[in-house]
């Protein structure tokens, strides 16, 4: 029962935040959780959701280049300014801390739950969006304020 209330107490926030994704998200588990037998269809999820969402964010990243409004060209002139190689960067750092931070929750999984609520809160109360590729640029973004350069 105490995962009934926790899910709807999050459903509850997310409607409250307004939040599309947190909401469709919530349901969608809690209609899951409803249909008799589904266990091993959480495990699944749980297993390999992570992968299946960085899979369907990198082809929405991949149509601009699918559909020609970004080319080989653009990739070349991105190196020509200091945005470009702040972003490059920040992409590979990112994917290094993501693959630290993976290590990380193998031998700290109870720290998952601090990183959901913190997730939850921040998408909720903050207008956050819950992605990984989006922080790369987000911290690109942050650097280049900082260093007060012009996009």
């Amino acid at each position: 029962m105490e995962s009934w209330l926790f899910l709807i107490g999050i459903l509850l926030i997310a409607i409250w935040g307004k939040n599309q994704s947190l909401i469709v998200a919530t349901a969608v588990v809690l209609i899951i959780k409803a249909i008799p037998n589904t266990d091993k269809l959480f495990q699944l999820v749980e297993k390999q959701g992570i992968n299946w969402g960085v899979t369907i964010i990198s082809v929405a990243i991949l149509i601009p280049i699918a559909t020609g409004k970004i080319s080989f060209q653009d990739l070349l002139n991105s190196f020509k300014s200091p945005v470009g190689w702040i972003a490059v960067f920040c992409g590979i750092l990112v994917s290094i801390l993501s693959a630290r931070g993976v290590g990380f929750l193998a031998v700290s999984p109870e720290v998952t739950v601090a990183l959901v609520f913190g997730t939850i809160l921040g998408v909720v109360l903050l207008k956050g969006i819950a992605a990984g590729p989006i922080i790369a640029s987000g911290i690109a973004f942050c650097i280049i304020q900082l260093l007060n350069i012009k996009i």
